[in-house]
């Protein structure tokens, strides 16, 4: 029952997208639209602090984009707050687009790293496709060449893990866990073992859709992106 209703809340969410839906679908952390990461990506007459920092990109559908949330309520802009306050120097821009999937991932990874310096890239993608029914494998593949696209470009990865609990059987959701696994093992990347760790089911944690995090989940959210992340961001910080 709480995934079932977890991929009925991804299922507005696309609705919500194809449209038009809410502006705040794609609000980011610094950067308030991922539209706008390859049209702001270009040189400038000068330079701000913040485009001089080098990124973190967040990239997702709407669990990413904070659909329903103020700009500054998304996990991406909370995320920030968190570096901020340890001292780590990093922007974080919001990639996040409601109702994308693993393919609609492939297109726009390549701009989306133009976006500056980026140093991590946490994808949280998937589950839209899972919702659809589509092979494991295809997603998989999809996942793959985001992963690859994103490491050649300099750019360590956090893949973020997905369930479903659809009618497709337990066979198809031990394909997904595995999927997962594999691609962290393969492509030797950091796995967060479920993005919504603590957060999905609970009531209290989500909006009226039963889905999307609320402004309490969101940092939940946060609070396990970071949990994973700040290992890598105190490596690097180290190497300095």
């Amino acid at each position: 029952m709480k995934a079932l209703l977890f991929f009925l809340g991804l299922s507005f969410a696309v609705g919500s997208s194809s449209c038009g839906g809410s502006p705040r679908e794609s609000s980011g952390a610094r950067n308030s639209d991922a539209s706008n990461v390859a049209a702001t990506a270009g040189p400038s007459s000068a330079a701000t602090p913040e485009e001089t920092l080098p990124k973190i990109v967040a990239f997702g559908d709407s669990l990413t984009a904070g659909y329903g949330l103020a700009p500054k309520e998304s996990y991406p802009a909370l995320l920030q707050k968190m570096l901020d306050a340890d001292g780590f120097k990093y922007e974080v821009v919001n990639a996040g687009v409601s109702g994308d999937t693993s393919a609609g991932g492939v297109r726009r990874i390549d701009w989306t790293m133009n976006s500056g310096d980026v140093r991590f890239v946490v994808v949280e993608l998937g589950a839209n496709d899972f919702l659809r029914g589509q092979p494991v494998e295809e997603t998989k593949k999809n996942l793959a060449e985001i992963i690859e696209r994103a490491k050649s470009r300099g750019a360590q990865v956090l893949l973020a893990g997905m369930y479903t609990t659809t009618d497709a059987g337990r066979e198809y959701e031990a394909q997904i866990h595995e999927a997962f696994q594999s691609l962290a093992r393969e492509h030797g990347v950091v796995l967060i073992p479920f993005f919504l760790e603590g957060v999905a089911g609970r009531d209290e944690l989500n909006q009226e859709d039963r889905i999307h995090p609320n402004a309490e989940g969101a940092k939940i959210v946060a609070a396990t992106v970071y949990r994973y992340l700040k290992p890598l961001l105190e490596k690097e910080r180290q190497k300095k």
